[in-house]
């Protein structure tokens, strides 16, 4: 083959050969003309690349349509460009931070003397409309770290990045239309492919998230290539607003942020606590049965405890402290794992012991930044239902097998479908790369046996271990953090944990890390927008509100009220006020059954049910199946109820 001639191998095998400096738009040409008009950019050797982009060797190549799951990014990092550029045209003065593409969208930073208005939202949006009109193609250069600070010696922000490039480093920048911009890319070919856009709300964020350093602007916004697909999105956002669990929390006294208390530090109401007492008790039962003991260690530890776990060196911008007491600094727990370790510990163990697995529900704190504090789901102080299992290396599987089991028990039960994920080795990470090999391939084993789908998230592994996370899908789509398990190799090291085996000899035991609401405080923020505030009977502060109709039938109701109480049903009798106004408070207040006494129910002993959800329906029944129907709706843990 003459070295002027390139190879190029499709997916299907097919190879192609085309004069070296050809671009990948010229291989979609070459494939054929609808191609070639769908293609938005191509996957060369796992790196998403622009169709302008020459190939100079042999190698593989994908072309990604917007059919193809990275098409979505792709167009989203394209549209914080026109963003961008219409922002520029509107506010020249404006200096650009960063933009880029994000689960949900996109964002673009700005720095400006002046919060954005709703009225600068919409004529943003105007402008990126006649962006897109003018179609510009997306331009990709290289250029070299002198000329890029020619190009951005206006830019201080663009500047401020640029110096902490390499001198070596590929710099490249990106022109559509009058918009300059540095950018690694890649984008789709011009701002004409940007169709179907929305800009959803503007708020202050730190430059670099730093709180010591300029209040930026930012703006958010999505993308899709349907119509249909960006109305059903916005559809599922006002319906996340309706669900918002701050709005929620205070509609129904669930919980309080109190700022003499402190930013991120959660007050439980009455009925935000009798929510968490019912997690709590069920999971209780749940881990006893699968060989759990339940252990309690301090909020505060001598901070020598995590130079050895190696929190220290690699999480000490997460704690908070230290404090000195008589000499000695001591920390809040970031993790619970140290004290664990420490009642592992306290007594010589044999491979008889194993596996033991203690839990906790632990109370911890992290130095999280003031601008991520986020209600119940991004605070400083939450509680863990925390769990170490210390077994031997032949146990691993099937102790993580039993973990898959009792992650898929407790999530059933409160409703969520899940997805997992294995996350890989990070940059920053204790142990050797044999040892996070063979950590993941145990995790990856266990999953393939089952015959569980599951995704790699390269990198995201903790610093100690891989782990695997379940993403809980909610009722409106959305993905949650949800349980966790990680396998360590590393801090049965760094503590020097031993346990002695059936040869007599000395054996490092394995450390599996687990938990399964994760944070107390995050999981039932997510819960209050799951349900919608409409909890499942069993978790419901108030599961039956009884209603006289009037004053003349209180002394029934309140018979019919102790006789639930008595079987240790959350029974309230409400008297005050007209009844539509009561009944009406009642499915505010999202209570699952209303029971209604009046001068029939009274002679007859029975009680007229109304059903949450079921509108002004309603059942006579006798009190004694009545109870019953609600024993069996919390005894089951029910999700629904019957009608």
């Amino acid at each position: 083959m003459s070295s002027h001639l390139i190879r190029i191998t499709l997916p299907d095998g097919k190879v192609l050969e085309f004069k070296r400096g050809a671009t990948v738009a010229d291989v979609a040409a070459a494939i054929g003309p609808g191609l070639a008009k769908a293609a938005l950019a191509a996957e060369l050797d796992g790196e998403v690349v622009d169709l302008g982009r020459p190939l100079e060797r042999d190698t593989g190549l994908r072309i990604i349509t917007e059919r193809d799951p990275a098409a979505l990014s792709l167009l989203r990092h394209s549209a914080a460009h026109v963003l961008a550029t219409a922002v520029r045209q509107l506010r020249p003065g404006a200096q650009i931070g960063f933009g880029p593409a994000i689960d949900e969208g996109f964002y673009y930073d700005f720095g400006v003397e002046a919060p954005f208005t709703p009225d600068d939202l919409e004529a943003f949006e105007m402008e990126m409309e006649r962006v897109v009109q003018a179609n510009h193609s997306f331009e990709r250069h290289r250029v070299t770290k002198e000329e890029a600070r020619g190009l951005f010696q206006d830019d201080p922000l663009k500047l401020e990045r640029l110096e902490e490039l390499g001198d070596d480093e590929v710099i490249t920048v990106y022109r559509d239309g009058p918009f300059l911009d540095l950018c690694r890319g890649p984008h789709v070919p011009s701002t004409g492919r940007l169709k179907h856009f929305k800009l959803l709300s503007a708020a202050g964020a730190y430059w670099r998230g730093d709180e010591r350093r300029p209040m930026l602007q930012r703006i958010y916004g999505t993308a899709f290539f349907k119509a249909e697909e960006l109305d059903q999105h916005l559809e599922r956002l006002e319906e996340a607003r309706k669900r918002d669990h701050r709005v929620l929390g205070k509609e129904l006294d669930l919980f309080l942020v109190d700022q003499r208390v402190g930013s991120g530090l959660i007050l439980w109401r009455p009925h935000g606590a009798i929510i968490r007492s019912e997690i709590e008790d069920y999971e209780k039962e749940l881990i006893r049965r699968h060989g759990y003991e339940i252990v309690y260690t301090p909020h505060l530890m001598n901070e020598r405890i995590f130079e050895v776990s190696g929190h220290l060196e690699n999480f000490a911008e997460n704690m908070f402290g230290p404090v000195e007491i008589e000499g000695t600094r001591f920390r809040p727990k970031p993790m619970n794992c140290p004290g664990h370790i420490c009642l592992y510990q306290a007594a010589q163990r044999s491979y008889r012991d194993l596996p033991i697995r203690y839990a906790e529900f632990g109370t911890v704190y992290r130095n999280e930044r003031s601008g991520v504090l986020h209600g119940m789901l991004r605070v400083r102080g939450f509680t863990q239902d925390d769990a170490h299992i210390f077994c031997t290396e032949e146990q691993v599987p099937s102790e993580i097998g039993a973990l898959l089991d009792l992650v898929d028990e407790m999530l059933r039960t409160f409703g969520y479908p899940y997805s997992i994920e294995l996350s890989t080795r990070p940059e920053k990470a204790l142990g050797t790369v044999q040892q996070w090999k063979g950590a993941e391939d145990a995790l990856r084993s266990v999953l393939e046996a089952r015959g569980l789908d599951y995704r790699v998230e390269e990198g995201g592994g903790a610093f100690y271990g891989p782990k695997l996370d379940f993403k809980l899908i909610d009722a409106i789509g959305r993905s949650w953090q949800g349980p966790t398990v990680q396998l360590d190799f590393n801090l049965p090291e760094r503590f020097q944990i031993e346990y002695v085996g059936d040869d007599n000899g000395r054996h490092r035991p394995v450390m599996l890390h687990r938990v399964l609401v994760g944070s107390m405080e995050r999981f039932v923020g997510g819960l209050i927008e799951h349900y919608a505030g409409a909890f499942p009977l069993w978790l419901a502060p108030e599961q039956v509100r009884i209603l006289p109709i009037s004053e003349e039938w209180i002394a029934e109701a309140s018979a019919c009220a102790d006789l639930l109480r008595g079987r240790g049903v959350r029974a309230f009798l409400v008297e005050r006020d007209s009844l539509s106004y009561r009944i009406r408070e009642a499915e505010l207040r999202k209570v699952p059954y209303m029971g209604v006494i009046g001068e029939r129910e009274a002679a007859d002993g029975t009680v007229a049910v109304r059903t949450r959800g079921a509108g002004k329906k309603q059942q006579v029944m006798e009190r004694g199946a009545f109870l019953d129907r609600v024993l069996e709706g919390i005894r089951t843990r029910s999700l629904g109820l019957e009608a």
